[in-house]
């Protein structure tokens, strides 16, 4: 987790900065937590559907899956990766959904804890050389916890995540929408279909019923 620190928090007394941000990344390490999945989640998430039926989601995991995140819903890593997509015009690193590589965000995580302890190619990346090297690829300092982590694993390790569809994980932050992307924000934030879980990042409010 340590390791984790320097490349995914913008300081040593940031907010993302404490432990609890990481612990998802390692929590197969832990021999108290004796189970083969679980659910992480936020505080500030509304549920409009039963939580079982997220837990349902698990079924859907491909054979090498061993965690689910939605997309993140706002420009936040075609932000991030800002000067490796100068240098690489076309790359799907930072575009949004459908097809590209937008990032994850951490609000709501399904953790197969039994398949990231089995699986060696997650746990070979698991080291500070893998993380020196990624990072430098896609000149890349993150300051959102493991979710930046699990995003920059997804761009070369794609097949490691299930992507949760975005109902799960209705993110209703705007901060991103006047900062400059307002030509392609609603391409990161649309969200069609029934929401199952409103997230009130940015201490955004929630809809009213």
């Amino acid at each position: 987790i340590n390791d984790m620190k320097k490349y995914f928090s913008s300081s040593e007394h940031s907010y993302y900065a404490q432990s609890l941000f990481f612990v998802s990344i390692v929590i197969h390490k832990v021999k108290a937590f004796d189970l083969d999945t679980a659910i992480l989640i936020d505080s500030d998430l509304k549920f409009e559907s039963d939580i079982n039926d997220l837990n349902k989601q698990f079924e859907n995991f491909a054979e090498n899956n061993v965690i689910g995140l939605a997309r993140e819903n706002q420009p936040v890593y075609r932000h991030l990766f800002s000067s490796y997509r100068s240098h690489n015009p076309g790359t799907r690193v930072g575009s949004p959904p459908p097809n590209g590589l937008s990032g994850f965000n951490s609000g709501v995580v399904l953790l197969n804890i039994k398949r990231m302890g089995s699986s060696s190619q997650y746990n070979e990346l698991i080291n500070p050389e893998v993380l020196q090297r990624m990072t430098k690829t896609y000149d890349f300092k993150g300051h959102l916890g493991d979710q930046d982590f699990f995003t920059l694993l997804s761009l070369e390790h794609e097949d490691l995540f299930y992507v949760l569809p975005c109902t799960w994980n209705r993110q209703l932050c705007v901060w991103w929408r006047d900062k400059g992307y307002e030509d392609v924000f609603d391409l990161y934030f649309k969200c069609n279909g029934k929401i199952n879980i409103y997230h009130g990042n940015c201490n955004t409010p929630f809809p009213s019923s």
